[in-house]
């Protein structure tokens, strides 16, 4: 698959967040040629809703992957029309992926604006680019499995279920999936460019650094010796490496480019047994993370680390969705893709990962795990 991509003109917005980067790897190990326009990597987004830019010096995983220097990078805003047009412009690309936006639900409560206008205001800003495009042949937004209204079903939701996300971050992207149907209808599918949208669970995976995440909690209890704090252990998700949902959408944006007649609305989403609580996800994170220091050399990087333990303090948060689940028979059927890494395999590759990156090798990793995964 990742062959396709060799040559092509490949546009990514958000592509120094967590998701991004490891595209953005793979895009450019397969000989791509991309144009990545995001905000500055490791800059929190509450920093931006305040209206803060200043650089960081936070551990982000863009700057480890080491492709910077292999692609064309703009730093902006989403929501900055006039910047994004112009780059846009200048990249001239044939396949989009749209990644941009503020992806916590607990930081859309402190910033219900903000989030808004990243996610859908930024949703209608690049489908004005790809409106007013000559080039573009295949155009995906990736949103989030947390767009259906929620009705704690035990089942998964399929396609055509209702769209109307709880909190800001989920009713933004029901929105921005609304906005996308709107596009094709009014001015897409006239065109024939081909247009999806890719409703992903939650991903995992070495690199990420965020807040309110558990498994960037898991890691973060680790480096600092302490026991994993779980909010919601009951809490299920259907958990995903990310390479998994990446897979989907490099083969969501070569199948349309291909045929018009692909494009749809795809849910991502592991096999069903991998839908699992926090609590399993802390705990396989734990066993993983102990048996390294167990076996760990004596001077080697994991020597000094502890045994990791977990405990539960709910701190009356915000609501968060309690079961969530997907169906993903139409992209199975329909694209021939099947998940590779269960829920174990995804939480031991996370954890390799994380002790290379401590070691000084995190975009050797990267590497080394596009090529077990796609080769």
């Amino acid at each position: 698959m990742l062959d396709f991509y060799k040559g092509k003109r490949v546009f990514v917005t958000g592509h120094t967040g967590f998701k991004g980067s490891w595209l953005t790897k793979i895009l450019v190990m397969a000989g791509a040629d991309v144009y990545g326009y995001s905000l500055m990597p490791g800059v929190n987004e509450d920093i931006y809703a305040e209206g803060f830019k200043e650089p960081s010096d936070n551990e982000n995983l863009y700057d480890i992957s080491k492709v910077d220097g292999s692609i064309h990078s703009c730093i902006g805003d989403i929501r900055d029309f006039e910047k994004l047009r112009d780059f846009f412009d200048k990249a001239q690309p044939e396949i989009v992926f749209h990644l941009a936006a503020q992806p916590i639900v607990r930081d859309s409560y402190k910033s219900p604006r903000y989030t808004y206008e990243t996610n859908v205001m930024g949703t209608v800003n690049i489908c004005e680019c790809v409106r007013a495009s000559s080039t573009v042949r295949s155009f995906l937004n990736v949103t989030t499995d947390k767009v259906y209204q929620n009705n704690e079903w035990e089942w998964g939701y399929r396609e055509d279920e209702k769209l109307d996300g709880y909190d800001p971050y989920s009713n933004s992207k029901s929105c921005s999936e609304l906005v996308t149907h709107s596009y094709i209808n009014s001015f897409f599918r006239d065109r024939e460019i081909a247009v999806s949208t890719a409703r992903a669970g939650n991903v995992i995976g070495g690199g990420d650094f965020a807040k309110d995440r558990i498994v960037p909690d898991c890691v973060r209890a680790a480096r600092a010796g302490e026991k994993i704090i779980l909010r919601n252990p009951d809490s299920t998700r259907p958990f995903q490496h990310v390479l998994e949902a990446l897979s989907a959408y490099l083969l969501i944006g070569k199948a349309q480019y291909e045929d018009y007649g692909k494009a749809g609305y795809y849910n991502v989403g592991p096999n069903e047994s991998d839908a699992v609580t926090a609590m399993k996800i802390a705990s396989l994170f734990a066993n993983n993370w102990n048996e390294k220091i167990r076996n760990c050399e004596a001077g080697s990087v994991l020597s000094g680390f502890k045994q990791l333990g977990i405990d539960i303090q709910s701190d009356g948060g915000p609501h968060e969705a309690n079961y969530l689940k997907l169906d993903c028979s139409k992209i199975k059927t329909k694209l021939k893709w099947a998940p590779k890494w269960d829920i174990d395999m995804a939480i031991k590759k996370t954890v390799e990962w994380t002790v290379l990156y401590l070691e000084g090798k995190g975009s050797e990793a990267m590497e080394q795990q596009i090529e077990e995964y796609f080769g």
